[in-house]
């Protein structure tokens, strides 16, 4: 059975996965952005640029290290689950069976 805790691991894995691809559309913006801006003059201009890709690259290695991470985190919970399954299979059949009883009957007030 599923603990609150768990449930709140899964939200927060849910609110990652949606911050690292936020970050991605933000990273890939930036980097169109500074790729328009390449022939664009001025002293400041190229100072900025430069500071914007400096600090593109950091963001690049911490998403990348991030996303790692997280995929690990979700093969850690993926083989819990199935040692789980293994040692109990009457009790998840059991709770599988629960679940889809709720859900059809949710469904067949529609």
């Amino acid at each position: 059975m599923r603990t609150p805790r768990s449930l709140e691991s899964d939200f927060a894995d849910m609110s990652k996965d949606q911050l690292i691809a936020d970050l991605k559309v933000v990273v890939n913006d930036a980097e169109a952005l500074i790729k328009a801006t390449a022939n664009q003059g001025g002293e400041a201009l190229a100072a900025v640029r430069a500071k914007a890709e400096e600090s593109l690259a950091i963001a690049k290695d911490k998403l990348a290290d991030t996303q790692a991470a997280l995929l690990e985190r979700s093969k850690a919970a993926a083989r819990a689950t199935d040692d789980y399954v293994h040692e109990n299979p009457w009790r998840s059949v059991g709770v599988a069976a629960g679940i889809g009883l709720v859900v059809g009957l949710l469904i067949g007030r529609r």
